[in-house]
């Protein structure tokens, strides 16, 4: 793959990425702080993992780099 065709990809990726938060965003979810993140306040800890956030992020970046590879392949 040459560098030009890594960074068009890239920039498709980006553009793709910021096409879901922005849409998230307008439907009303606050990507970062979907139900299902685990947020534990006391009084002088804080705890936030953002599980649900997690699994989105790894099923689109999974979704995205199969596309990629499958579009190479032909």
């Amino acid at each position: 793959m040459t560098v030009a065709k890594g960074l068009i990809f890239a920039g498709i990726g980006l553009i793709v990425i910021g096409l879901i938060i922005w849409g998230g965003s307008k439907l009303g979810i606050s990507f970062g702080k979907l139900p299902g993140d685990v947020h534990i306040q006391k009084e002088k800890v804080s705890f936030y993992f953002p599980i649900m956030t997690s699994i989105i992020v790894s099923i689109v970046l999974t979704i995205l780099i199969n596309l990629i590879f499958w579009l190479f392949k032909k």
